[in-house]
């Protein structure tokens, strides 16, 4: 099948997910190239991360999903150069005025404020401690965390203060973070979600194309299991008729490698996730094109995404149920738990500050 008519020349977006960078949903104009006429030859340059930065007000984030099992999160980059074409974060994007496609992997935003604000407002008289989920829309440990270390310093007020942490991420930069997560995780303050997609790298590369290769992943697994940190693996998201034929040998595999729990998730395409991937599709795999999408709309009552609760993680259907059963089978003859204790939020104890009055008990 063609690239779309739209799609950049692959020398421009080389090692990036997105073929495309369609305007976004809120803009009353769309933007497209055109030829201008002359026949010149021209080489545009290949498209390179930008980092800008946000001031943010605030650092924590509030939800009331009923699908995930935490409350707060935070985020301390928008955007994410990963460049994960299925990310169900790319629509999200679109809220800053970008474009979800490689705006998404190459125009980011820091908020190197982030530490400053989480001691702020962890110090309020009124704050009550509940694990804080890092890594829920876009990822923690993306390559732009090797120079800019906010998710260090976030991580060094939470250590300070005692306070419970999950992370949930793709990127080994998390072993270098291994020093803290391994103090707090045997503390029972501290767990970390290891991603592994695919144990294929040539699919990985395609797919997920600045992420380590799953090899590499597996290794970090490994790195914070010898820290004393509880792994789970997380075989997400699972592309039916792609990638769903490996659950069995990445949980064996990540067991091996010290993972003590597993979660999965299926593919999820809202918004505009559905048209990037579509394109993503049948630029590299054409002729499983509609075996794939005829999957996922069987998974989702005959459309590329259903966003209700309790089903846009899962799927519905046979299909999906005879994933979760073969997952099911799978984390039980490895070992794997698919639910672990809560960790703690009982050791939450604010530190004293240059000049504080220290208490006499």
């Amino acid at each position: 099948m063609p690239a779309p008519p739209d799609s950049i020349d692959d020398a421009r977006r080389r090692a990036r997910g997105a073929a495309t960078n369609r305007t976004n949903r809120f803009e009353r104009f769309v933007h497209e190239a055109e030829d201008d006429g002359w026949g010149l030859p021209e080489d545009l340059p290949p498209i390179r991360t930008e980092v800008a930065e946000e001031r943010a007000r605030t650092i924590i984030t509030r939800n009331t999903s009923p699908d995930v099992p935490f409350d707060r999160s935070i985020n301390p980059y928008r955007g994410c150069e990963h460049g994960c074409v299925y990310c169900f974060a790319r629509p999200s994007h679109a809220f800053l005025g970008y474009s979800p496609g490689l705006d998404f992997e190459t125009r980011l935003i820091a908020r190197p404020n982030a530490a400053a604000l989480l001691e702020a407002e962890l110090r309020k008289a009124s704050y009550t401690p509940e694990v804080i989920a890092i890594g829920t829309n876009t990822d923690p440990y993306q390559p732009v965390e090797r120079d800019r270390r906010i998710m260090r310093q976030v991580l060094e007020v939470l250590q300070a203060f005692r306070h419970p942490v999950g992370i949930a991420t793709k990127g080994t930069l998390v072993e270098r973070d291994a020093d803290i997560l391994s103090e707090m995780g045997q503390a029972g303050l501290a767990r970390v979600g290891l991603s592994v997609t695919t144990l294929d790298p040539a699919l990985a590369r395609k797919m997920e194309p600045r992420v380590p290769s799953p090899a590499r992943r597996l290794a970090a697994i490994e790195t914070l299991a010898k820290a004393g940190v509880e792994v789970r693996v997380m075989v997400s998201p699972i592309v039916p008729g792609l990638t769903d034929h490996e659950i069995e040998t990445i949980l064996a595999s990540a067991r091996d490698a010290g993972a003590v729990a597993a979660s999965m998730i299926s593919l999820r395409l809202p918004r505009e996730v559905a048209d990037l991937w579509r394109d993503w599709l049948q630029e590299h795999y054409p002729e499983r094109f509609n075996r794939v999408m005829t999957k996922v709309r069987e998974m989702h009552g005959g459309q590329d995404y259903d966003p209700s609760w309790g089903r846009r993680m899962t799927g519905e259907g046979i299909f999906a149920r005879l994933m979760q059963d073969r997952f099911a089978r799978a984390t039980k003859a490895t070992g794997l738990a698919t639910r672990l204790p809560p960790l703690r939020t009982d050791l939450f104890r604010p530190p004293p500050r240059a000049g504080d009055q220290l208490s006499l008990f």
